[in-house]
């Protein structure tokens, strides 16, 4: 029965990486209906506010739920948010087992739902490749536990660790089939990161721009510029997108300047800075934690990764190495800021790697020490 659960629940997590990128704040669940050792029914979550995963599949397997076994990724919900509690819908479909990948995580609902469920006669089986469940929701999990967003610090670089041939200069390091592979990441996330250095050399455009007749979703964009250096004619400023960018300057930021920006159509908003005048990371992720903002993609430049693992607010690390050297004159992946301070950072464990060209992703998670 175990081997039938864990076979029943891949296809259940088929069904919600369908929904990778267009849920948030919700996460991404998947459902499947079995009757008689046979699919009847199939859903995801598309997009928060819509009906959930476990609504699409009891639609399409209409009467033969009745008696059947609901496969479902991420615990029914059994509170009226923007929907009406799935748990009703379970019940009134006649549903008699409910297989759960893992528990909610909400601190306030976890186990609700299941609990609910049972005391109406229900059979339960939890947890069912609970890893597997829980890796496709990671960032729903931190944001409902902390309110912060996952953060996840992305870079291409040489073999020898450098993201530019030369301080101030735009290098493109590594090859087209990474490229492609950032903007599939980029439409996976809500929001875009990089700092005034990075926006002032590259002047990039910080879109989503995909290839084929997948339509793409350009992320929130954002740009941690303490002294409003942005030049209102900067290129992210002048296209037509649908996503706003964010920039991020310290309270006593020139306000000839900020309402330049503003003409311009940015969104300029404030933060506490330190004693060397850099912003509060903390402060501008609880910020976009508190407008559902629950990943950003951290695309650089050194000082700004560097801020972020310093601060212990890393919680992956995506590194596309390109099979180059650019010496010891190019630019790091990461720098420090302060001088002659110790450095403690978290431990990285690799979880995958994978090539894309000639280039190999390397994908991390840091483990901190609670």
């Amino acid at each position: 029965m175990v081997e039938i659960d864990r076979n029943y629940m891949r296809q259940a997590l088929r069904e919600a990486k369908k929904g990778t990128g267009r849920t948030s704040p919700n996460p991404c669940v998947g459902a499947v209906i079995v009757k008689n050792n046979r699919v009847v029914g199939k859903g995801y979550h598309k997009r928060a506010g819509t009906a959930h995963a476990e609504i699409h599949a009891l639609r399409e397997a209409g009467k033969k739920a009745k008696e059947a076994t609901l496969y479902v990724t991420l615990e029914p919900c059994n509170h009226t948010g923007r929907t009406p509690p799935c748990t009703e819908a379970v019940l009134r479909a006649g549903i008699s087992r409910v297989v759960i990948g893992v528990l909610d995580p909400n601190p306030s609902v976890a186990g609700g739902g299941a609990e609910t469920l049972a005391s109406r006669g229900v059979q339960i089986s939890s947890p069912i490749l609970e890893n597997e469940c829980r890796e496709i929701i990671l960032p729903f999990i931190k944001h409902a536990t902390t309110g912060l967003p996952w953060v996840i610090l992305k870079a291409g670089m040489s073999l020898d660790g450098r993201i530019a041939a030369a301080s101030g200069q735009s290098t493109r390091i590594t090859g087209q089939k990474s490229l492609r592979r950032v903007h599939a990441i980029r439409n996976q996330v809500d929001a875009i990161l990089v700092g005034i250095g990075t926006a002032l050399i590259d002047d990039p455009s910080l879109t989503t721009r995909l290839q084929g007749r997948i339509s793409g979703r350009d992320p929130l964009r954002i740009v941690l510029d303490a002294e409003l250096r942005l030049p209102e004619t900067a290129a992210m400023l002048q296209q037509e997108s649908s996503a706003p960018t964010w920039i991020f300057c310290a309270g006593g930021a020139d306000k000839k300047k900020r309402s330049k920006l503003e003409q311009a159509g940015a969104v300029v908003k404030t933060a506490p800075v330190s004693s060397r005048g850099r912003l509060d990371l903390n402060a501008v992720l609880t910020e976009l934690g508190r407008n559902q903002i629950t990943t950003v993609l951290v695309e650089g430049g050194s000082r700004v990764h560097g801020s972020f693992l310093q601060a212990n607010l890393a919680d992956q690390i995506l590194l596309f190495v390109a099979p180059v050297f650019l010496g010891d004159q190019g630019v790091p992946v990461v720098s420090f800021p302060g001088k002659n301070r110790k450095v403690i950072l978290p431990q990285m464990k690799i979880t995958s790697t994978r090539r894309y060209g000639e280039d190999v992703l390397i994908d991390g998670r840091f483990n901190y020490k609670k």
